[in-house]
């Protein structure tokens, strides 16, 4: 199995990290279409921030998003990125759908978000590594 490390400059990385977007008033508002087309915006925005989209899904009223991302990039700076342009896209592309659901303001995603990191192993597992390192004796 091939591991995807992030290399920049003197640091090497892994981070991976579980971003949920929901919809404005968790309304039943996406399609499948909207989620094909989330999913080329997403995987585009994290191309040019030097990120990799890892898997992505969603349903009518969310989305989950796994991407890996080096540690220079500032999380909040970058989900920003990922629903004011996604928003904007969807608004451009699918305003009639989007109008059915929403008003007059045509906001697609709620003010909040869910982040957790991801790793690939257990923390149980590498705390036991780490307990078990060799350290020098005196």
């Amino acid at each position: 199995m091939k591991k995807d490390f992030i290399s920049r400059g003197r640091s090497v990385s892994d981070i991976k990290i579980h971003l949920v977007l929901t919809t404005k008033y968790r309304r039943k508002v996406l399609t499948a279409s909207m989620i094909d087309r989330l999913h080329e915006v997403f995987e585009s925005l994290l191309d040019k921030w030097e990120c990799k989209i890892v898997e992505f899904n969603g349903e009518s009223d969310h989305v989950h998003l796994l991407f890996q991302y080096h540690p220079e990039i500032q999380l909040s700076k970058l989900v920003n990125s990922l629903k004011s342009v996604s928003s904007r896209k969807l608004r451009q592309e699918f305003l009639l759908e989007l109008e059915k659901t929403y008003y007059k303001k045509k906001v697609v995603w709620n003010s909040s978000y869910f982040l957790a990191s991801c790793g690939g192993v257990t923390i149980s597992t590498l705390r036991k590594y780490i307990e078990n390192q060799d350290k020098p004796v005196d």
